[in-house]
């Protein structure tokens, strides 16, 4: 178990973790989420020991991580680690040498990462020459060319195009399926949503959501509701009691009800206003769920 305990820290005044702690577990993957300077950058950097936390702790296996257990994660940073005049074959050679393979594994690995992420006609290029794209995959590539038993990933679908979407998806998925924990940051939520077995919301240093994803979703399923009258006037619902458009076009109306909203009475309306063709409640999306636990402070979610 990848545990995160109680992580505060602070510079000078400034509060940027209060007690954040999630775990993940071996063979599933967690979607840390949150707005850009929430903190999520400065707990992975604590987890690789760049930076120091002011209380709690990072623990693998129950053990605090110190420099052997680092050497076992593939970590990914937000902004390019990599040594731009080296080749790439070279450059994930040398790091996989650095995590503890032998020359002719950690070469057979190079190739085989190259290949996987797109890079096999690139093998013996620089760095610097690449896209900013295949630079991306290389730094990919450089955090799974270890054979890593934990992965520590921030933003690492940033800049890809859908292919290369598609064979990082994968190829995490791969690692899940061999017992590998994978922590990611992405303000990608469809990705997350689609691919995590577990998200965690990180707002103003707080993790203000945390569970799965299924779960998360239906404890909020009973706020918003879906009414289609066809022929209703624009603006049909407001002023009703409790209750606030969120959406409206054409007829379909998604509305969030308040704690103690009648949804009868809302049902009542629309039919006042027409037919009625459809009215069920609807599982918020975790782009809503990042929306509304993002923008209200103090309001926790836990599945």
């Amino acid at each position: 178990m990848l545990e995160f305990d109680g992580l505060c820290k602070s510079y000078g005044a400034d509060r940027v973790l209060d007690g954040v702690s999630f775990t993940v577990a071996p063979g599933s993957m967690f979607g840390f989420c949150g707005a850009n300077g929430a903190g999520k950058t400065t707990t992975m950097r604590i987890a690789m020991g760049l930076a120091r936390a002011d209380a709690g702790e990072v623990r693998w296996r129950r053990r605090p991580l110190d420099q052997a257990l680092r050497r076992r994660i593939g970590y990914m940073p937000e902004e390019r680690g990599l040594y731009p005049r080296m080749r790439v074959a070279e450059q994930l050679t040398y790091l996989a040498r650095l995590h503890g393979l032998d020359a002719a594994p950690a070469a057979r690995a190079a190739d085989h990462w190259a290949e996987r992420l797109g890079l096999g006609e690139r093998r013996r290029d620089q760095v610097e020459k690449l896209s900013l794209g295949n630079q991306q995959r290389v730094q990919l590539a450089a955090a799974l060319v270890g054979r890593p038993e934990v992965l520590i990933l921030d933003e690492p679908f940033s800049g890809l195009d859908p292919v290369g979407v598609d064979a990082l998806a994968e190829a995490l998925l791969e690692q899940v399926r061999g017992g590998v924990p994978v922590v990611f940051s992405s303000h990608q939520l469809d990705l997350v949503e689609r691919l995590c077995d577990a998200v965690g919301i990180l707002a103003r240093g707080t993790m203000v959501a945390a569970g799965p994803v299924a779960e998360l979703r239906r404890r909020e399923a009973g706020r918003l509701l879906r009414v289609v009258v066809p022929d209703a006037p624009a603006g049909w619902a407001a002023g009703l009691p409790g209750v606030r458009v969120a959406s409206e076009r054409a007829g379909d109306t998604l509305l969030e009800l308040a704690a103690g909203a009648d949804d009868q009475a809302v049902l009542a309306a629309a039919l006042r206003t027409g037919r009625v063709t459809h009215f069920a409640w609807r599982e918020p999306t975790l782009v809503e769920l990042f929306r509304e636990a993002v923008a209200a402070p103090g309001r926790a979610v836990a599945a």
